[in-house]
Order: structure tokens, then sequence, then C-alpha cells
């Protein structure tokens, strides 16, 4: 079981903390403790944080050893060239570190007015997402890359390349079956958010299926959870439900049917953990709610 840890960049904000060396010592924690990655969400203004790019790139050159991604990116938010060329550099920094987990956005007013801000088409964002990341991978060749799509290129070349010919690997954030099928065919691995080990068994499934009949390798399936550690049951989950109902804005009940979200003692948080590895998952990238420190402490030691 490979785990990954979620900097709570968005968290910072809500509390109006912008300085970024909590995160980063934060994020040297994790690496210390044992935890396979690290990684970054990403908003404009729906979720206002610190930019991902920006912050990874600290991380990559200042916390080695250690997986970096997106937990996750939402491609169609920036030029694909553009995109590209930031990935790259990232890639290059942390010596083959990074993992893009990337989404198509979710269909809600905030994330609207969202797209609106930023000067992109909120319609079609499926069709950007697939022809942005297949001409990041062009271009990652690092050969002349004509293009004739929604962006034009005549011969135009990218650099620096990826440390991996192919660039870094890309996971897909669907709940859908359309999604998933999606990131069999044409990417690297699966990122769902829940909402349970079942759901995620039944996803791995026919990401596995899928993989098989285009004979494309074997995808990663990894799952973002949201966890709060605390001897009492019951006030773990109280505090999930109010860090999801500040953070979204909504109802939490309605969040935790598409969240896998869990509070409780140490113990029952790491069975929970494990349903997941059995549903077929890979590595798991944990959000925290509550204490932090203790909390990736104690799963740590617990995981052995």
């Amino acid at each position: 079981m490979k785990l990954g840890y979620l900097l709570p960049t968005r968290e910072q904000v809500m509390r109006g903390q912008h300085d970024t060396a909590p995160l980063l010592d934060a994020a040297r924690l994790a690496r210390n403790l044992g935890y396979d990655s690290v990684w970054v969400g990403d908003s404009l203004i729906a979720r206002p944080r610190h930019d991902p790019l920006t912050l990874l790139a600290a991380v990559a050159s200042s916390v080695l050893d250690v997986h970096i991604g997106t937990a996750v990116l939402l491609p169609a938010l920036r030029n694909p060239v553009v995109l590209a060329q930031q990935l790259a550099t990232i890639d290059r920094l942390s010596g083959g570190r990074l993992i893009v987990g990337a989404g198509i956005a979710a269909d809600a007013p905030s994330i609207h007015a969202e797209f609106a801000a930023a000067g992109v088409p909120f319609e079609k964002r499926v069709g950007r997402f697939v022809e942005g990341f297949a001409l990041c991978r062009a271009l990652w060749r690092g050969e002349p890359v004509d293009w004739q799509g929604r962006w034009q290129l005549d011969g135009a070349t990218l650099a620096p390349t990826p440390v991996r010919p192919e660039g870094p690997p890309i996971w897909v954030a669907a709940s859908i079956p359309a999604g998933i099928r999606r990131a069999a065919r044409l990417f690297d691995g699966w990122l769902p958010i829940g909402p349970n080990a079942q759901a995620v068994a039944e996803g791995h499934a026919l990401l596995m299926q899928t993989a098989r009949e285009h004979a494309r390798p074997q995808p990663t399936t990894a799952v973002y959870v949201t966890i709060c550690v605390d001897e009492d049951s019951a006030a773990a989950e109280a505090q999930i439900d109010e860090y999801l109902r500040t953070y979204y804005a909504m109802d939490p009940a309605i969040m935790r049917r598409v969240q896998a979200c869990k509070g409780g003692p140490i113990g029952e948080v790491m069975a929970f953990l494990a349903s997941f590895v059995e549903a077929g998952a890979e590595h798991l990238i944990i959000r925290l709610v509550g204490d932090h420190a203790q909390a990736l402490t104690q799963i740590a030691d617990r995981r052995g």
C-alpha cells in the first residue's frame, strides 16, 4: 500500500494563513515518516488556494525521494502548450517523480464561475481535456509538432522534455463508467474520490477489463480519501462533517455520498484504508482533518 499526503493548501487559506513555509514543512514531515508521495489540489476562485504547479516546483526542490502530484489538476483552465512546459519543467526538477492527477471539473455553479473567470468555456470540457493532454504528449517528445485543432501549431518544438519520453503518468479522476473507460484507453491511471470500497472495486474491474480490451498497459488505481483520527468516533465524524460543510459550502451528507470519508480511532481508520487496497487500489492519497502531524505519525506507525 503506497500512501500519499495531500498538503492543506485550501485549509490554510481558509484560516487566513497564506505562507508556504508550513506547507513545505508538512511535506518534509510526510517524507521523513516514510510516505510515498506528496500532493496538492487545484482551484482558482471556487476554492482559493496556492497555485499547485508553483508549489510542486518548491516541493520537488526541497523534499527528495517521494513522488509529487496534483490531486487533482484542472487542465482545462490552462493553455496546454504552457501546461506542457510547466509539467515538463517540474518533472525535470523532481528527477521524474511527477504524477499528474487530473479531472474535468465538477458541474457546479462555483466551477462554472471559475471557468468564466479564466476565460474558458465550460461546455465540451471533456474534449478539451483529452485533446489538451494529447497535445502535451506530442510536445513532450521534443520533436516538431503540427496541430490543427482547438489549438494551432506549425512545426512547434517544446523544451525541456520530461524525464520519461512519454511524459509523467496521468491519472484521471472519474466516477462514471465512461470516465473510467477513458482513463484505461488513453491515460495511465484512475483516481476516484470514493465513495466506498465496493464502488472502487467495481470501477477497478472495469478499468482492468477496458485496458485488456484495448491492449493497454495495466493502469494504476489510486484513491483519494478524507480521514480524521480520533479515539472518539462520533467526534471524528463530526469534525469531518464540519470540514466538508466549510470546505464545499454544502450539506456534508451530499458530499459523503460521493467522497470516501472516515473518522475514528487509528485501528478503524487503517481498516478503512485497507479496504480500498483490497478493492484494487495501489496508492492512497490522504486528506486529513484535525491534527495533521499526529495523524500522519499514527498512520505511519501502524503501517510499519
